[in-house]
C-alpha cells in the first residue's frame, strides 16, 4: 500500500470509532431518567435588562 492509501484507512477507521463512541454516549443519556424540574425553580420570575445607547455624530 502506498502513503494516501494508509491514511485514508487509518482516517476511516478513526471516524468510524467515533462515530461509534458518539452512538453509545447519546444512547447511555437518553437512557438516564428524566425528573421534572423542582417547582422551587419553576416559580422563579425571568430578569429582563434592557439597555440603550445613543450616538450623536460629530462633524
Amino acid at each position: 500500500m502506498n502513503r494516501s492509501k494508509i491514511v485514508a484507512v487509518i482516517t476511516g477507521a478513526i471516524s468510524i470509532l467515533l462515530a461509534i463512541a458518539y452512538l453509545i454516549l447519546v444512547q447511555l443519556l437518553d437512557y438516564r431518567d428524566m425528573k421534572p424540574a423542582p417547582i422551587s425553580q419553576v416559580d422563579q420570575m425571568p430578569a429582563i435588562v434592557a439597555y440603550t445607547c445613543q450616538v450623536d455624530k460629530i462633524l
